[in-house]
């Protein structure tokens, strides 16, 4: 019998969302206890900062460029390498609960198996991706995922408790605000706790540890939907955070004169977003502008989302304790980590879309190896970069398989001084938008030696020559552009070239997005 691994996954969830990474608000004991147990990263980024993208590089342990799902609503090909099926090959038994997204959820014609699967009652055999079994959910109870059908089901009074995402006539994702202080995508949702995705997914992924033989290795995705917005917690929970307790960001601006001065200090798009004249991702809502938003609705929005925070760690602690019940809990190597992160106000924003800054670029990342393991390491923290598209090799390791020339990423370090033996320099993240209104915004980005350096090339917003380039030691709140400081030059134009010569070419033309989310 070989180490079982546990992978957990939030969606959208910030790096300082935890107590271990410097969260003062939510309680979150069980993945701090992890931590402190584990190995905490303090500079893991993704390949992408949204949903789709992001999740394809975890289960390829590919870069964009080589999976190709560039964008949401570009779906993963079926034949694409999977971590998953590696394990099963040698053994395991495979599984993924909660939110996959390796497919468009806006699928109306169900031309997508995925959402096939839950519209069928049909739970995988191994066939689809590698799983063995597929029990899925998203953010709400409306589409075609085992979650919303089985609400449908036994609960259909509660399908309409959660926010709207998308407007019903304009079929434009949903501005409308609500809460105390009239905050986009917030909801005073009276589903039942029980009922919520996040306890499901909980109760899911248990029910399907407990049918496992007690000699069984297993890969089990653990995949919850919070803290992405909308932001409706169950109205029982809201009590846990009072908005009105809450200090505000540090990266909130003060002041309009000084948001106005933040964002013209960035590239265009920037500023264009902020006063609501451009709109780069279909996931932030077309019609919301930016600068309308309030300090009473940022601290509502945060106090919501700690809430989703709290939900996922006693979720997570419930399947802790049965994996303890099984008598597996020397045994399992537990991953946790989120697809990107969420402005929460940073910069004056909600959501994210293109900008590189550690608001949605800087993850939590938590590897607590198998007690039992020959060769445990001790707990420590590593600052060199890593990669969500180190995750692949890293379970492929776990499990004494071979890592596949197909993967690009390389284990996780256990250490700061293995870190330093892999040479652990850098760390690259990318982006090209696709939206409705034929917007074109194309980011390269890398993380090396404290400095975060963004290049943009031509769209319909930038000709080329605009960049983004931080100090992370001297602006750790990421105002102060360096891209065109002659001072920085050397520096600025050595990271670039690094960039460059570091970049994966892209594998095959880009495919076409099939639906926008």
């Amino acid at each position: 019998m070989g180490r079982k691994i546990l992978f957990v996954t939030t969606d959208q969830q910030r790096y300082d969302g935890l107590g271990c990474n410097g969260g003062a608000v939510a309680r979150t004991p069980v993945v701090d206890a992890l931590a402190a147990e584990g190995v905490r990263f303090e500079r893991a980024h993704p390949q992408n900062v949204v949903c789709m993208p992001s999740r394809a590089t975890m289960v390829t342990g590919q870069h964009v460029r080589t999976h190709g799902v560039w964008m949401n609503g570009v779906p993963l090909p079926l034949d694409a390498p999977s971590v998953a099926q590696v394990l099963r090959d040698a053994g395991y038994r495979t599984a993924l609960i909660g939110k996959s997204h390796f497919e468009p959820f806006l699928d109306p014609f169900l031309r997508f198996e995925e959402n096939r699967m839950g519209r069928d009652g049909v739970f995988g055999d191994g066939s689809h991706r590698g799983f063995d079994h597929m029990e899925l959910a998203t953010h709400g109870g409306v589409g075609f995922t085992h979650y919303a059908q089985w609400l449908l089901r036994e609960h259909a009074a509660h399908i309409g408790d959660y926010y709207p995402v998308l407007d019903a006539a304009s079929l434009e994702v949903n501005e409308a605000g609500g809460g105390d202080n009239g905050a986009p995508q917030v909801k005073l949702n009276p589903i039942p706790r029980e009922l919520y995705h996040t306890d499901w997914v909980a109760e899911r992924a248990v029910a399907w540890l407990e049918s496992l033989p007690a000699d069984e290795d297993w890969f089990c995705w653990v995949s919850f939907p919070d803290p992405h917005h909308p932001w409706d917690p169950p109205a029982s929970e809201r009590h846990r955070v009072d908005w009105r307790d809450l200090d505000l960001p540090a990266g909130f601006p003060t002041s309009r004169e000084q948001a106005e001065a933040i964002v013209d200090d960035k590239p265009a798009h920037w500023r264009r977003w902020w006063e609501g004249t451009l709109v780069s991702n279909y996931e932030a809502p077309a019609r919301w502008v930016p600068a309308t938003l309030t300090a009473e609705q940022v601290r509502e929005v945060n106090a919501l989302v700690h809430v989703e925070n709290e939900l996922v760690d006693e979720a997570l602690g419930r399947i802790l304790r049965c994996i303890d019940d099984r008598g597996w809990g020397d045994d399992v190597d537990v991953v946790y980590t989120t697809d990107h992160g969420e402005f929460q106000g940073d910069f004056g924003f909600l959501f994210k879309g293109p900008y590189h800054v550690d608001a949605l670029m800087r993850l939590p990342l938590i590897w607590r190896p198998a007690r039992s393991a020959a060769a445990r390491p001790a707990p420590t923290v590593v600052s060199a970069p890593v990669g969500l598209v180190d995750l692949a090799p890293t379970f492929c390791t776990i499990a004494g398989v071979a890592v596949p020339d197909w993967m690009e990423g390389m284990p996780l370090p256990a250490s700061p001084a293995e870190a330093r033996d892999q040479d652990r320099q850098r760390v690259l993240t990318e982006w090209d938008s696709f939206h409705p209104t034929g917007v074109e915004v194309h980011l390269r980005t890398i993380h090396r030696d404290g400095h975060t350096c963004t290049v943009y090339d031509p769209g319909t917003v930038h000709d080329g020559t605009e960049g983004e380039l931080y100090d992370h030691a001297e602006d750790p709140l990421q105002r102060v552009n360096l891209f065109h400081d002659p001072a920085r030059r050397a520096l600025r134009d050595d990271l670039v070239a690094d960039l460059h010569d570091q970049q994966p070419a892209w594998a095959s033309p880009p495919r076409r997005a099939e639906a926008p989310v």
